[in-house]
């Protein structure tokens, strides 16, 4: 085998060996793990009683009407933004439920320790001036709200959080989620000062020039918690990560803020916030890159205890391999492309649990693979029975 990239080093955990194939696996149910799902889920409820308190902020102080008309105007970016994330992650997509938190704690629980945070200083200082606030407060503030969203579903939802392609869709979702609320305030705030005129200055800037703003400055730190999670580190040792990872999004966070407050914003826009963009769309395509590799690399280990053929390896570890064999499943009697799509998923989730299982950092790694590798092979079967 070629030499393992540095994304996917494992670490000194001992796997259990794969059995040669003509051996069925045990028949074995999902593991699970409950402790991490327990906490998420508590911590979920309790970020219900902090949207009825947002809901009650912006109608108390902005108003109903002015409230919906910001709504609706931010879920427009919010929505393309979902479907791009969605695709980045059509690979080995995470469970929705935490796709769903990452949204939830960046538009309730960030949003609301960015106020309280904001109500606090303003209470010992009289408030600070509008540079500072803008350049210092609110990129330190904010991206360690956000921040602490991606920290929690890597303690707690390990399991799901395989490398950095993972954290930066969890940070991407939780950065949308933010963008998300921060946004009905300033289209009810620009209604509300100017009408539909400044609405749509407003828009432009926000939803148009800027809809992935929020989404990049988090993505860096779920990026770095990715690489802490890919070496299999535990949650203490990942802040070593995730704390650099912070601070750049913190930096990222305040050239923003300062291109609109001490410079040219146009300007800057085209001259930086432009290329940072495109370099953010070239990592994310080499993160993508290494998934199909690692993919490749994993299958190819069960490949060579006879699991798998070569041709299948190349199948489930390519785009164009998946597209053909979803569209022969469609050609199979009663359209099998449904199986198909169970086998490529069942598939792609094995390597990711072999990975883990290489890492050593995933107790239950070894019977989630006898669990999906005993799901790829009744896939199999079904698909190609007469």
């Amino acid at each position: 085998m070629s030499s393992p990239s540095p994304f996917s080093r494992p670490g000194s955990g001992e796997p259990t060996r794969i059995q040669a194939a003509p051996q069925a696996p045990a028949s074995a149910a999902p593991p699970r793990s409950r402790r991490g799902g327990v906490a998420l889920w508590v911590i979920a409820v309790l970020l219900v009683p902090l949207l009825a308190l947002l809901v009650r902020y912006f109608t108390g102080f902005l108003g109903t009407a002015a409230s919906f008309i910001g709504l609706i105007l931010a879920a427009i970016p919010f929505v393309i933004v979902w479907f791009a994330v969605r695709y980045i992650d059509r690979w080995e997509p995470e469970p929705r439920r935490l796709l769903v938190f990452a949204v939830a704690w960046g538009a309730v629980a960030s949003v609301v320790i960015a106020l309280g945070v904001d109500l606090l200083i303003g209470f010992v200082t009289g408030g600070l001036p509008p540079a500072i606030g803008a350049v210092v407060q609110a990129p330190v503030v904010e991206e360690v709200a956000k921040g602490l969203g991606v920290l929690l579903i890597f303690a707690f939802a390990r399991r799901a959080f395989d490398g950095p392609v993972d954290g930066i869709v969890y940070g991407a979702l939780i950065g949308a989620g933010f963008a998300l609320t921060e946004n009905v305030q300033y289209f009810a705030i620009s209604y509300l000062e100017g009408g539909p005129g400044q609405v749509a200055s407003t828009f432009f800037l926000r939803a148009v020039l800027s809809p992935f703003a929020h989404v990049m400055f988090t993505s860096l730190a779920g990026f770095a918690f990715g690489l802490a999670a890919r070496r299999g580190l535990s949650t203490r040792a990942a802040l070593g990560y995730g704390i650099p990872g912070v601070l750049g999004a913190i930096v990222l966070h305040a050239l923003w803020n300062g291109s609109a407050t001490f410079f040219d914003f146009f300007e800057l826009y085209a001259a930086l916030q432009v290329p940072l963009f495109v370099l953010f769309i070239l990592g994310i395509l080499a993160l993508r890159r290494e998934e199909t590799r690692l993919t490749r690399a994993r299958l190819g280990e069960y490949s060579a205890a006879g699991w798998f053929t070569p041709q299948e390896v190349e199948m489930l570890a390519t785009g164009p391999g998946r597209r053909s064999a979803v569209a022969w499943a469609r050609t199979l009697p009663g359209d099998r492309s449904p199986v198909m799509k169970a086998f490529i998923l069942d598939a792609t989730a094995l390597a990711a649990a072999r990975q883990r299982s290489l890492s050593g950092r995933d107790p239950h790694a070894p019977a989630t693979e006898r669990y999906l590798l005993e799901r790829t092979m009744a896939a199999r079967t079904t698909l190609l029975s007469s």
